[in-house]
Formats: structure tokens, C-alpha cells, sequence
């Protein structure tokens, strides 16, 4: 139960960054007021996904030592990471790819440990 809300929270906060940049390619090129901003779709989207993450977290931490659940949540830099890349179709070079790998590396030595 406690992997499920791990994944849970970092699958949500993903999508609240994703959905934030969607917001801001919107928001270029147009001239929108400050309302008209706040109640875009996306930024909506991006506040509510990112408020359920925040909920699961708080109950991971009642089931899980923040300090093995905190360094669980560098899987968003891997998610965020496969996300800029498919999604926006930004460049990321071989040290990021190294970095996402040793992320990965590490999540597999905590997941073990636990």
C-alpha cells in the first residue's frame, strides 16, 4: 500500500508540472488578464493534481520513515525528465541521462533496503 501512494504522489506531481508547463505555452502569445490566467484549464489542472499529491504524501508519511519516503520522490526528476522529453521535445543530453540513471540506481537501493 505504502509503494502505491509513492507512486501515487510522484505520478500526481508530475502531472502538476506538466500540466503547469502546458499552462505557461498557453498562456505566450496571448493576451490574457491575471484572471484569465488563473482560471486556465491547465493551471487548474496543475493546482488540483498537485493538492492530490500532497495528500498522498501526507499519508505515506503516516506509513513510511520520511527518511526513506523523501528520497522515494527523486522519481519525479525521472518522470519529469521522460516527460519534457516525449511530451515537449526537449533535449536532454548524456550527463542528464546519467543523472536520471543514478537516480534510478539509488531509488532501487531504497526500495530494497525497505
Amino acid at each position: 500500500m505504502s509503494w502505491m501512494l509513492l507512486l501515487g504522489a510522484c505520478l500526481l506531481t508530475c502531472l502538476g508540472q506538466i500540466a503547469q508547463k502546458y499552462a505557461v505555452l498557453h498562456w505566450q502569445g496571448r493576451a490574457l488578464g491575471v484572471w484569465a490566467k488563473l482560471t486556465s484549464p491547465w493551471l487548474l489542472l496543475a493546482f488540483g493534481s498537485m493538492g492530490a499529491g500532497l495528500l498522498l504524501w501526507l499519508l505515506l508519511l503516516q506509513r513510511m520513515p520520511v527518511g526513506l519516503a523523501y528520497p522515494m520522490l527523486s522519481l519525479n526528476f525521472v518522470f519529469v525528465t521522460l516527460a519534457a522529453r516525449w511530451l515537449f521535445h526537449e533535449t536532454v543530453d548524456a550527463r542528464h541521462w546519467a543523472g536520471v540513471a543514478l537516480i534510478m540506481a539509488g531509488v532501487a537501493l531504497l526500495g530494497a533496503q525497505a
